[in-house]
């Protein structure tokens, strides 16, 4: 992901009011303590598939490392594995395991529970904020600003009111259309229907948290990309085959962030989404 530069009062590139909680911090990411280093999470939005978004349990299980380590460190990175689908009956129980505490790096690993089984595991790297000699940074892909794209919500308006719309598509994104999720989106490549016959398993996109949740905490805004990152990685991989409907199941088995730089996960971030291999 890669977060424009915004303006120093917080409120540049159409921040909401400021009155305007984000859910995913009043929410979905603030989880109930229950003993030391031992935390309940709750669910706020289940997609179509009736199972826990991954998104979810991922930023949760972020805030739960996060809490055991000292606010003078950044989360450096994040590496996870899916174990089991989550049952969106019941909350999610999130252990953390004080692995290593040192001068610089600290790492954490937390297990998320349901039914007494583990569905996610996942180890967190903590660094003290240092100066480095050296930076670089690929180039930013040459895009439209949000200010200038559509909504989601609103290009798929204009999607139902197509009357050449075939039935298929169209129940799919009614399926969509109804789906509360805690996310601003607005697509970069657009996709008209006659490309749905054979699009490139590539997409790029503008997001950000709905809502405001201000500089606060670095931590929390990496907990929030860490559920929004989760979203669209295997749409993205099933754009080929969009039309033909031959996968019947697919889920996310493991799944690595890295966190360079401060940012704000309430300002639009560019996250480009690429399949580049399936078989």
């Amino acid at each position: 992901m890669t977060s424009p530069q915004a303006p120093e009062d917080g409120q540049g590139g159409g921040d909401p009011p400021r009155d305007l909680r984000s859910v995913l911090v009043t929410s979905v990411l603030n989880l109930e303590p229950l003993d030391e280093d031992l935390f309940r999470g709750r669910h706020y939005w289940v997609p179509i598939t009736k199972r826990l978004f991954g998104g979810q349990i991922m930023g949760q299980a972020l805030v739960a490392a996060a809490k055991s380590v000292s606010e003078d460190v950044h989360v450096h990175s994040l590496h996870c594995y899916f174990v089991r689908a989550g049952d969106p009956k019941v909350p999610v129980l999130y252990h953390v395991e004080r692995t290593r505490t040192g001068a610089s790096f600290s790492v954490r690993s937390v297990k998320a529970v349901q039914h007494g089984r583990p569905i996610f595991i996942c180890q967190a790297s903590f660094q003290l904020a240092q100066p480095s000699p050296m930076q670089h940074q690929f180039r930013m892909p040459t895009v439209p600003p949000p200010e200038e794209l559509l909504d989601h919500e609103i290009l798929i308006d204009q999607y139902l009111r197509d009357p050449n719309l075939q039935e298929k598509y169209r129940v799919g994104l009614n399926r969509i259309a109804t789906q509360d999720v805690p996310i601003e989106i607005k697509p970069v490549n657009l996709t008209t229907l006659s490309q749905l016959q054979n699009p490139e398993p590539k997409r790029m996109f503008w997001v950000r948290a709905r809502g405001y949740i201000g500089e606060g905490d670095f931590k929390m805004h990496c907990c929030v990309a860490a559920y929004i990152s989760d979203y669209a990685f295997l749409d993205t991989a099933l754009l080929p085959y969009w039309w033909q409907r031959k996968v019947h199941f697919m889920a996310s088995l493991d799944h690595s962030m890295w966190f360079h730089a401060p940012f704000r996960a309430d300002h639009w971030m560019l996250y480009q989404c690429e399949s580049p291999w399936a078989g």
